[in-house]
């Protein structure tokens, strides 16, 4: 395709939505979240042109953004509103690559949003979790296997549902899972995990090849009578109302048993960039934000070492 000056700015989003699928391997999530951010430019400003994307107008967008409201809030928050200027940057990016006259990328600064709080569980605290789940029911031994194999291993909520009974391996307790930007990275679990997972499996009655799935009910299984995949919205409930029957008054999601992974590898002495490794952080700086949990590790570290280097 030959462009021109005058390229519509939602025609070439289609364009660049395409690249993002099939040269830059980018998911279907990413994609649909890009299209959905930079359709709300199209919102805004209407039918415009690539060269009618100035800092003036976007000026203009942020300011409509900030005042634009959710189904829970009067407004959008900082960081989703950076998600609309980190797609715009990404289309911008794509314009020079293509030499399309376009303004230049770097020009956009993201808005400073404060770091929130990590939220991890403490020892006693995943121990009461744990024993939350009706071990004589399937459904109970699966619940037990998530929470046992989220804390074991990090994974994200999204990479768990997404795994098949052929994907991991009990005997060498690692195999490998395909995180954010399709990059793949071993995963470790610890024999407590597998164990748990094992007798998940056993107790399980039906073929299905996803590795978690809904049991019980008649709308629980397809046609073939094999149970339907479990999604992370149904995992996200479960681990919140388990959290609520231990009486943890903090918020607990999926989310939390991954911060308490790295956490734990932290305060038993693993270093940053392995974590970053297990994890699956692409950049250093996200894996930083468990350093100030680990505050209190680091002071007993320097009262050892430096009350015996003053003795």
């Amino acid at each position: 395709m030959s462009y021109n000056k005058r390229m519509r700015f939602q025609t070439l989003l289609t364009d660049f939505l395409e690249y993002l699928e099939i040269e830059q391997n980018r998911s279907q999530k990413t994609i649909a979240n890009y299209d959905h951010y930079l359709r709300r430019l199209a919102d805004f400003a209407g039918d415009i042109t690539v060269e009618e994307i100035t800092p003036e107008l976007i000026r203009k967008w942020r300011l409509w953004l900030n005042r634009l409201g959710t189904n829970t809030s009067d407004e959008l928050g900082k960081t989703t509103q950076n998600y609309h200027l980190i797609a715009l940057r990404s289309f911008l990016k794509y314009c020079a690559k293509r030499d399309i006259p376009a303004m230049a990328a770097d020009k956009i600064e993201l808005a400073r949003t404060k770091r929130g709080q990590v939220t991890f569980l403490n020892e006693e605290e995943v121990h009461r979790l744990l024993a939350q789940p009706d071990l004589d029911e399937v459904a109970g031994l699966r619940d037990r296997a998530i929470i046992e194999l989220l804390f074991s291993s990090g994974l994200r909520v999204s990479e768990l549902v997404g795994l098949n009974k052929d994907h991991i391996n009990l005997k060498r307790l690692e195999f490998m899972v395909r995180g954010k930007g399709q990059k793949d990275r071993p995963i470790f679990i610890s024999p407590e995990a597998a164990k748990w997972v094992s007798l998940y499996l056993e107790a399980r009655q039906d073929s299905s090849p996803a590795l978690f799935a809904r049991v019980g009910g008649h709308r629980q299984a397809d046609t073939s009578g094999n149970f339907l995949r479990l999604t992370a919205r149904s995992v996200q409930r479960m681990v919140a109302k388990y959290a609520l029957m231990a009486g943890i008054t903090k918020h607990v999601s999926p989310h939390t048993l991954r911060h308490s992974f790295a956490t734990d590898l932290l305060m038993n002495g693993a270093d940053l960039r392995s974590v970053q490794a297990m994890l699956g952080h692409s950049n250093i700086a996200t894996t930083q934000i468990y350093t100030h949990v680990t505050d209190p590790h680091l002071k007993k570290v320097h009262e050892q070492f430096h009350r015996k280097a003053s003795d």
